[in-house]
C-alpha cells in the first residue's frame, strides 16, 4: 500500500510573491522530490540555474524536482504524477492569482491517491488592504484569505515595521483563527510551508532555518487518541503554525498526525515509525510547557475529556 501523496496549494492575488516563494522552496528541497504544478510555465518562471532540462510540458529541476503544466485539467496532471517512478514526495499547486485555492484544495480530497496538506495564501503587505477594499477585487481577495490554513504576509521589507504590524493585525482579524506569518523574499522554512522534512534529512529533524521560528521535537511515550490530540493541537491555543509526527493508537497502530493552522488530520501509516511530534511556531509564541503537559495527560489511553486532562 502506498501512502497518499501530500499536496499543498499556494494561492494569493497577482503580484503577491508566489513565484519568489516557489523558487525559494526549490532551493530548500535538499533531497525532497517536489513536483510543482502550474497552469502554464509562463506563470511561474523557474530560476534558470535550477533547470536541468525542459520539454513541452515538463521542467526538470536539479535535485529531483520537476515543474509541470496542467493547463485546464488539474486532475489529469495529478493522476499522471501518481504514476511516476519514483513518486514525488510532495506536490505544490501554484494557483492563478484570481483562483480560489480552497476550491482546489477541496478537489484534492476527492482523489484517493492524494491528501491535502494545507492551503497557503500569500498577502502583499503593500497592497492587500487596498485590494480588499476595491469594488471589483475585494470579494476575491477576502475569499482567498478566508480559505487559507496559513497566511504568509509577503514583502514586509518594502513597508515600515509599523505598517507591517498593522497589516498582520488586520489579516488576523479578517481570517480569524488562521496563523499569519511575515516574510520577505520568500524566506520561510520549507517545513512550515509543507509540513514535511526533506527525505534525506534525519527523521523528524528539528530544523531552525529562520530566526523568526522555533521547532521542537516531543516524544510521545504512550498510546494516544490521535484524532483528539490533533484537534487539540490545532484548536487549543498552543502557538502552533505546523505540527507533524507519529503516535500509536490504542491498538498499537502507527498514526500520522499533521496540523497546519486550524487544519488537522490523523491517518493510519503503513509502517512503524518513532512516536514523536515536531511542533513549529513563531519564536517565543510556542507554548512548549503546555504541549508537554498535553502529551503526558490522559488523552493517551484513558480517553479523559481534554478539559479534565489539562
Amino acid at each position: 500500500m502506498t501512502d497518499p501523496v501530500a499536496v499543498t496549494v499556494i494561492g494569493g492575488y497577482l503580484g503577491s510573491g508566489k513565484t519568489t516563494l516557489v523558487n525559494r522552496m526549490l532551493r530548500q528541497a535538499n533531497g525532497l522530490r517536489l513536483a510543482i504544478l502550474v497552469n502554464e510555465f509562463g506563470a511561474l518562471p523557474i530560476d534558470e540555474d535550477l533547470i536541468e532540462a525542459t520539454s513541452d510540458d515538463l521542467i526538470s529541476i536539479a535535485g529531483g524536482c520537476i515543474c509541470c503544466s496542467f493547463g485546464s485539467d488539474l486532475t489529469a496532471a495529478l493522476v499522471d504524477l501518481s504514476q511516476r517512478v519514483p513518486l514525488p514526495d510532495h506536490i505544490i499547486i501554484e494557483s492563478s492569482g484570481v483562483a480560489m485555492p480552497g476550491a482546489i484544495g477541496a478537489n484534492i480530497g476527492l482523489l484517493d491517491d492524494f491528501r491535502l496538506a494545507g492551503v497557503v495564501v500569500l498577502a502583499d503587505a503593500e497592497s492587500v488592504r487596498t485590494q480588499a477594499g476595491d469594488e471589483y477585487l475585494g470579494d476575491t481577495i477576502l475569499r482567498q484569505l478566508h480559505e487559507a490554513d496559513l497566511i504568509v504576509q509577503t514583502k514586509t521589507d518594502l513597508v515600515p515595521p509599523a505598517t507591517a504590524s498593522d497589516v498582520a493585525n488586520w489579516l488576523a482579524t479578517v481570517a480569524q483563527d488562521t496563523a499569519v506569518i511575515q516574510s520577505s523574499h520568500g524566506r520561510i522554512p520549507i517545513d512550515i510551508l509543507l509540513g514535511q522534512t526533506a527525505a534525506k534529512q534525519q527523521q523528524m529533524a528539528s530544523g531552525h532555518a529562520d530566526a523568526a521560528f522555533e521547532s521542537h521535537v516531543f516524544a510521545v511515550a504512550s498510546q494516544t487518541d490521535a484524532m483528539q490530540l490533533a484537534r487539540e493541537l490545532a484548536q487549543g491555543g498552543y502557538g502552533l503554525i505546523r505540527a507533524k509526527g507519529f503516535v500509536l493508537d490504542a491498538d498499537g497502530r502507527t498514526i500520522l498526525i499533521q496540523n497546519v493552522g486550524q487544519r488537522f488530520d490523523a491517518t493510519p501509516f503503513d509502517r512503524p515509525m518513532r512516536p514523536e511530534l515536531v511542533c513549529i511556531g513563531l519564536r517565543g509564541k510556542l507554548d512548549t510547557d503546555r504541549i508537554t503537559r498535553l502529551l503526558a495527560s490522559d488523552i493517551a489511553t484513558a480517553g479523559a475529556p481534554l478539559q479534565d486532562a489539562l
